[in-house]
């Protein structure tokens, strides 16, 4: 017998299942019905007028559109195999062969159609941009040039920091091989003292004898 509850009365075997509220998950159906309908006609209408249907945008929520801070990397995967499933990909819809954009779920057969795809307004309103370009004021600028003076004197105190680094590496390298040159000649010179007094091998014969004087 199952044990009681905090009532008091007797718990029922399926008292771990999840309840569901019919009531919320009917408004939804009927919410999404009508936003399918809605849908469905503006297609129709936009159809009959020949255009292209867009879904509605809330341009309010979106930011003004800012260029890139990075270089677009095509190259990375030149050379790499990818093991896409078959079905994965309809179309240009999904992720298949080629470049594949996660913020519209499509994918690109080479890098124009990629960075067309980048440019276009799909991609931006994905990715939360509106397409417009705020205008830049004379502040914006200011603060755009001393950032970019502040940069480039970064850039140029990294390398001045690099090539002292380079020069050091080089001058330790120079001792060392020069500090082996001199223990070379040592080592020469120590060899030939050993063989005759400071390199000049002695010869049994005199000099009468190598001029062909008999005494």
């Amino acid at each position: 017998m199952p044990p009681p509850t905090a009532s008091g009365g007797p718990a029922s075997d399926t008292e771990f299942r999840k309840t569901w509220n019919r009531e919320e998950y009917a408004q939804k159906a009927a919410d999404e019905e009508a936003k399918r309908k809605a849908e469905g006609k503006a297609r129709y209408e936009a159809k009959l007028l020949g255009k292209k249907y867009h879904a509605p945008v809330d341009y309010g929520s979106l930011e003004a559109t800012t260029a890139r801070n990075q270089r677009l990397d095509v190259a990375s995967m030149v050379g790499k195999t990818t093991i896409v499933p078959a079905g994965s990909a309809l179309g240009k819809r999904g992720r298949g062969a080629g470049f594949y954009c996660a913020d519209c779920d499509l994918t690109f057969k080479d890098n124009i159609q990629l960075v067309e795809h980048l440019n276009s307004k799909q991609h931006l309103i994905a990715t939360g941009q509106s397409g417009d370009v705020v205008r830049a004021s004379v502040e914006d600028v200011r603060l755009r040039l001393r950032m970019l003076a502040h940069q480039k004197r970064v850039q140029a105190e990294e390398e001045r920091k690099a090539w002292q680094l380079d020069l050091g590496e080089r001058l330790r390298e120079r001792e060392e091989q020069d500090a082996k040159e001199r223990e070379e000649r040592r080592r020469k010179r120590n060899e030939k003292r050993r063989k005759g007094g400071d390199g000049v091998k002695q010869e049994d014969d005199s000099w009468e004898g190598r001029l062909g004087i008999i005494a």
